[in-house]
């Protein structure tokens, strides 16, 4: 990317097209596992993803203070010193929670829950296809921040390409213990191929005890920003995750943890073209506020905001003019999605969109104070929310209607802090910080 392009054009089509691969593959699960799963197992391997996904709460948003910090070094063409011992000791504490969590998983099924060991074997390694994410997050912000993100993508490419395939199989009869393995063994490779490419890049390496000292080091000069930046981490994967938890323990299995899960797979697929847009705007948006170029960060800013509409815009009309077709296909015999999911659906995809825009501007710039404060009052409403549905018999959708406003709330305010933070910030012409001040 030259220094006055606005974008990369290859990152963004390759960040497209994984995030294309990613809503077709998310829709393609829901089919397959809908015809070859059980209602009541279906059920159980999306509350099993969900716990697995989960694990991301481990990391406390310290990859993203670490990424402010790499991305600095970068953009100042400095040394990255000690960043390369704390980087490489948190992805291997990552790397080390997940496995961990795998093995807790499957003795806890197999000994407090009596599952045999197929149906454990089976549960625990789609668990460990959700919890890999934790490293593989690491992977990703360490890959932007060195500008990297081209090959990493090409590999998020690959990785779901060979989802997809393991998914085609499966329908056509693949068991499901080797459409396991098969997906975990592309997150292998994936991880394998992105560390070494980082390792040679110098972002990863060196003595493991070094490592841990250097770490600790983090942990020390980074108090504040890791405090404040747990706090949004933990928010904002509260507030994905609840649900998953709530609706099979107020309205049991089957059919609402189903709708539930349908409902988030659009929207969160979505967020994929959202986060393509976003992260293709990152380098960009950096290297303006460093540079106090305030008209640049404006410009990307709202080139991010446009490409992100433009999936937005086309779900939308999908959901409105064939949602019921849609979610016939999709779902079978499994359950039926009530078509006031729609509307609801459509107040999640431009709420997400407003926060996924304003989000990506104040994380990667270093504003975790303020977006955390946010993050954590939503969290806070949506506690209410869910507390009210359950005294008040709300039913799934209603439940999921509640939802969607507070949420979009909480997206709209991010907004205004986006503007009084990192695009203000970046107006400034006298010499200050190049993020957050700490």
């Amino acid at each position: 990317m030259t220094a006055k392009r606005l974008i990369s054009y290859r990152y963004m089509t390759l960040r497209a097209a994984t995030a294309a691969g990613t809503l077709g593959a998310g829709m393609l699960q829901t089919f397959v596992f809908a015809r070859v799963l059980g209602p009541q197992r279906f059920s159980l391997f999306i509350f099993f993803a969900a716990l697995g996904y989960s694990l991301y709460l481990i990391d406390a948003g310290m990859v993203k203070v670490l990424f402010v910090d790499l991305r600095r070094r970068f953009l100042q063409n400095t040394a990255l010193g000690p960043l390369v011992g704390q980087a490489t000791a948190l992805l291997s504490a990552y790397f080390a929670a997940a496995g961990l969590a795998a093995t807790m998983c499957f003795f806890v099924l197999k000994t407090g829950f009596n599952h045999s060991t197929r149906d454990s074997g089976e549960l625990t390694l789609f668990f460990a296809f959700n919890a890999v994410n934790l490293p593989w997050v690491a992977l990703r912000y360490f890959s932007i921040a060195v500008d990297e993100y081209v090959y990493f993508e090409l590999l998020e490419a690959l990785r779901r390409c060979l989802n997809t395939a393991a998914l085609v199989a499966l329908l056509f009869g693949l068991p499901v213990p080797i459409f396991l393995a098969v997906i975990n063994a592309g997150w292998f490779a994936g991880v394998v191929a992105a560390t070494t490419k980082l390792m040679q890049r110098g972002v990863l390496g060196g003595h493991p005890r070094d490592n841990i000292a250097h770490l600790f080091g983090f942990f020390r000069s980074n108090k504040r920003q890791i405090l404040a930046s747990a706090v949004y981490a933990a928010s904002e994967t509260y507030i994905h995750s609840f649900p998953y938890f709530l609706v099979p323990w107020a309205y049991g299995l089957g059919a609402p943890p189903i709708i539930l899960d349908t409902t988030f797979k659009v929207y969160r697929s979505a967020n994929q073209f959202y986060s393509a847009a976003c992260d293709a705007l990152v380098p960009r948006q950096t290297s303006a506020l460093a540079n106090r170029d305030g008209p640049t960060m404006v410009r990307a800013t709202w080139l991010a905001a446009a490409l992100c509409s433009i999936p937005a815009l086309g779900i939308s009309g999908l959901l409105i003019f064939a949602a019921a077709k849609l979610f016939a296909v999709l779902l079978g015999p499994a359950a039926v999605m009530p078509p006031a999911a729609t509307p609801v659906l459509i107040m999640l995809l431009f709420g997400n969109l407003t926060q996924m825009v304003s989000h990506s501007v104040l994380v990667h710039t270093g504003f975790f104070k303020d977006v955390g404060r946010i993050s954590f009052g939503v969290a806070a409403a949506l506690t209410a929310v869910a507390a009210l549905a359950v005294w008040a018999h709300f039913d799934v959708v209603q439940f999921l209607n509640a939802y969607a406003a507070v949420y979009s709330c909480g997206a709209i305010a991010t907004v205004g802090l986006m503007i009084r933070g990192p695009i203000r910030l970046a107006q400034v012409t006298a010499a200050a910080p190049t993020v957050a001040p700490r």
